[in-house]
């Protein structure tokens, strides 16, 4: 898993073990264990324990874990815990502001998702996408709203997110990361507002998306596979570029450079989401 594509990781509470195999055969590319906010102060170190008891007990399952923020503490006991378990894929972050804080997480040994929740780790961004280890960057927009003092899921917030969006695609191209995936949409039974979010997040360059629920993946899922006319386009485009031309017409339209390798990116991405 850490070594594939993600389009769709799914969060299931750390504290609600009954839900484990049930996320992990939703079809998702990647499950994350939530120790985090869908956890209760109380129940943190009982999240812990059923995640190791549940490792223990199904072997050979690969999980993200979604760790407790650096400045709070329950973080290094998370950290232990991940550390010590193969089956623990990848380590997300939340509330990453600094490099220094990926820097700790990653010597764990395991690859990093930092989430981006907060201006300040806006502003690090640059330095965080730029640690070693780091596999791919995501986004709180709701915390991120909350610290920014914007209103969530307003025409006015979209705009700044999709500021952030870019950022995040614009410092992983450059450091060889996965592109992002997006942050959750919260309304987990609008199949067809999520339709819509998707189909603006995969034209930026998103790669896909956190989800919330089950039901939201199959969604995430269909959005992001090329059509087969997509498909049949990306083929007659390369089978037309075999004749070495710089410039040629496909269906009418010139294709050159750019656009072949828009086509071999389809082919590309089809191949990698059946091998999932």
């Amino acid at each position: 898993m850490t070594h594939s594509l993600i389009r769709s990781a799914l969060f299931v509470p750390g504290n609600r073990p009954e839900r484990f195999a049930k996320a992990l055969a939703s079809g998702a590319d990647a499950v994350i264990i939530d120790l985090e906010d869908a956890v209760a102060p109380a129940d943190k170190a009982m999240a812990r324990k059923h995640l190791t008891e549940f490792i223990m007990w199904q072997r050979d399952v690969r999980l993200l874990v979604r760790i407790n923020a650096a400045d709070t503490a329950e973080h290094q006991a998370d950290l232990d815990l991940c550390r010590q378990h193969p089956d623990v894929a990848a380590i997300m972050l939340p509330k990453t502001e600094s490099a220094a804080q990926v820097d700790h997480v990653a010597r764990s040994g395991k690859p990093v998702w930092p989430i981006i929740e907060s201006a300040q780790g806006m502003l690090s961004v640059a330095e965080i996408a730029a640690c070693a280890g780091v596999q791919g960057l995501t986004f709180g927009a709701l915390d991120l709203a909350l610290d920014l003092g914007m209103k969530a899921g307003g025409s006015a917030a979209d705009r700044i997110f999709d500021q952030i969006r870019f950022a995040l695609l614009l410092h992983s191209r450059v450091n060889g990361l996965q592109s992002p995936l997006d942050s959750v949409y919260p309304a987990f039974t609008d199949d067809s507002g999520l339709t819509h979010a998707m189909l603006r997040g995969r034209d930026m360059g998103m790669a896909g998306a956190l989800c919330i629920h089950p039901r939201q993946v199959s969604v995430v899922h269909a959005v992001l596979a090329p059509s087969a006319e997509e498909l049949a386009w990306a083929q007659r485009v390369l089978q037309a570029a075999e004749c070495g031309d710089a410039a040629l017409k496909v269906d009418g339209e010139m294709v050159d450079a750019p656009v072949i390798g828009r086509a071999r990116r389809l082919l590309a991405f089809e191949t990698v989401r059946t091998a999932i």
